[in-house]
């Protein structure tokens, strides 16, 4: 089994990768398909600092890293943001960060800073990464009249106090 086929790319102390969200609704940030893609590359991003030459052009390994990062990272960030408006912009961010990507694995590769394997994976992966958020922001964009946020799903006003509460003003 070579460096890029290594059998835990695929797992997380949750279970494995890609299955789990098929079998209930995303709770939580982890649990979308879009955002463990997006984890897989940037483990794959490491690992090619480890194993290629990109690992010792110091400039060109940090872009590619923060890109990575910051690809999974705007995906978590917008899910965690009260607005289905701020989630689609955050996606739209992550979609760019892995067009930046591709972009520095490919001038890697023409540089012989990465061997063919190792930016076939990549490639591959970063272009699973951007059709997977293509189709993330469709599916928000389609939800978002119906769907608008949590930010806008207020808790029930009740005029009436609860059993034990005074209705008499906070004190200044």
């Amino acid at each position: 089994m070579g460096t890029w086929e290594r059998p835990n790319v695929g797992t997380w102390e949750g279970g494995n990768v890609g299955t789990e969200h098929r079998s209930r609704a995303a709770q939580r940030f982890e649990d979308l398909a879009v955002w463990q893609t997006a984890r897989e590359l940037a483990r794959g991003v490491y690992r090619a600092a480890e194993s290629q030459a990109v690992g010792r052009d110091y400039a060109m390994l940090n872009q590619m890293k923060r890109a990575a990062v910051s690809t999974s990272s705007n995906i978590a960030e917008g899910y965690e943001r009260g607005t289905r408006r701020q989630h689609i912009e955050a996606c739209y961010v992550a979609k760019g960060s892995a067009g930046e990507l591709r972009s520095q694995i490919i001038v890697a590769h023409d540089v012989g800073l990465l061997d063919d394997v190792a930016f076939a994976w990549l490639m591959e992966h970063c272009d699973k990464v951007s059709r997977h958020l293509a189709s993330y922001l469709r599916h928000l964009q389609r939800s978002q009249r119906a769907i608008p946020g949590m930010k806008y799903i207020a808790p029930p006003t009740d005029a009436t106090p609860r059993e034990g509460e005074k209705n008499d003003p906070a004190p200044v």
